[in-house]
């Protein structure tokens, strides 16, 4: 997983990619994947990759699954943004 570190805090940028590797298998498994972009004020910024730049079940990819998992293990995360 890609990780543009210089941007955010490297602690907050730990721990989101921590959960970010566990969502990574089953991305991979339909041919996409996530990178982190960055993390300022609780706001997560990520970049869907591969497949999933093109699958009508993106937003539900993004709302679902690694925004609702993001914010029930990361307490202090408010919103998770994609970046294109």
């Amino acid at each position: 997983m890609e990780t543009n570190t210089s941007t955010h805090n490297n602690h907050e940028a730990e721990q989101v990619t921590e959960v970010l590797r566990c969502l990574q298998p089953a991305m991979q498994a339909d041919g996409g994947g996530v990178e982190l972009v960055n993390v300022e004020d609780g706001v997560v910024s990520v970049r869907l990759k591969g497949m999933c730049l093109a699958c009508p079940s993106s937003s539900l990819t993004m709302k679902l699954g690694i925004e609702k998992t993001l914010k029930a293990k990361i307490p202090w995360v408010k919103e998770v943004l994609r970046v294109f």
